[in-house]
């Protein structure tokens, strides 16, 4: 079994308020690491600085590998063909998408065969065969169910054949509710906000299969055959919440969409186990915060939080600093956006603060 790592304080209303600290890699600590796409392992077309390099180190060490997306546009195969040109090395079963978490969910409501409409792309139309489900494009088909997923040409044609079948009563299910997609130019539309036009259009909220909603997580558990998962995320309200409300620890990463400042404001459903600038963090022990009255430190840095003010000070590693100020933030139960961002000012984090 693994060792157990240090636990959390807690405040009066049973919500962890500190970081976790654990003397021992979290390559050697979890067996599985649950691994988001965007923002953590790549961005566009290229592989995230050094991520390459740490996830080979935490295979080497032991540590098995999941990739887990909420993007239900493209086949696992397609994904670990992916993976592989960027140099990470990755197999289709270690593939898990959201496209396969809405088939199951789908699968288990609806018998062998019957028809979904598909408002996305062939990631979506290739997990509903694997389930055994028939997969159409028009509401003449009389649909039993509506399953949208990203895909970048889905057009009006395709949104209002939709519209027509959940109006006519099919089960309407989103592989995820993303408001946004990450992209080298910046955040663009995602699935949550084209699954607006069929909501709005009639109605009826989807069921939504993808994180932070658990169908996702207990499919990458399951495919992954995971006893002591970490899940490894980029964003506070999908990775960081789906594990909290699965009952997994996690660990964020500052490569992809979540600023520092976003750390130190989460809420209590939005805050990670660990902190890390980047996967290297899954190669190295976490350090301790400690606390003395208000004042909370993480090696040489020093964090105190009172009456909705924090201030940080002290040097050495600038994640430990960021440690130190989420436990001071999370533990006196919120502090202000702008004297959050003034004590990250003298931090060098791979986002500014603000």
């Amino acid at each position: 079994m693994p060792e157990p790592v240090t636990a959390r304080p807690v405040r009066r209303d049973g919500e962890a308020a500190l970081p976790r600290s654990s003397e021992r890699p979290l390559s050697d600590v979890y067996d599985v690491a649950l691994l988001d796409l965007d923002g953590v392992v790549y961005m566009g077309g290229a592989a995230v600085d050094g991520a390459t390099q740490a996830l080979a180190e935490a295979r080497r060490r032991g540590m098995r590998l999941a990739f887990v997306t909420n993007n239900a546009s493209r086949s696992p195969s397609a994904i670990a063909a992916q993976l592989n040109r960027l140099g990470v090395p990755a197999v289709q079963t270690e593939i898990v998408t959201s496209a396969q978490a809405a088939a199951r969910l789908l699968a288990e409501r609806l018998p062998a065969g019957a028809p979904v409409l598909v408002v996305g792309g062939i990631g979506l139309r290739l997990a509903l065969r694997e389930r055994g489900l028939r997969p159409v494009s028009t509401a003449l088909d009389r649909p039993a169910a509506v399953v949208q997923g990203y895909a970048p040409d889905i057009g009006y044609p395709l949104l209002a054949e939709g519209g027509l079948a959940v109006r006519a009563g099919a089960w309407f299910v989103a592989a995820n509710a993303d408001l946004t997609l990450p992209t080298p130019r910046g955040l663009q539309p995602g699935n949550g906000s084209l699954v607006q036009v069929i909501a709005t259009a009639t109605g009826q909220r989807p069921v939504v299969a993808g994180k932070p909603e658990p169908p996702l997580h207990a499919e990458a558990v399951a495919r992954s055959g995971a006893r002591h998962p970490l899940v490894v995320g980029d964003r506070l309200d999908t990775d960081i919440e789906s594990a909290v409300r699965s009952g997994a620890d996690s660990l964020l990463v500052l490569t992809g969409v979540t600023r520092p400042l976003d750390a130190v404001l989460a809420s209590a459903r939005h805050r990670p186990t660990y902190l890390a600038e980047s996967l290297t963090g899954l190669l190295g022990p976490h350090p301790e915060v400690t606390v003395t009255g208000d004042t909370f430190c993480c090696d040489g840095w020093r964090a105190i939080a009172t009456g909705g003010q924090v201030a940080l000070s002290g040097s050495g590693a600038a994640i430990d600093g960021l440690r130190a100020l989420c436990a001071a933030a999370w533990s006196a139960g919120g502090v202000s956006a702008e004297a959050a961002a003034n004590a990250l000012a003298g931090l060098d984090l791979p986002h500014s603060p603000g």
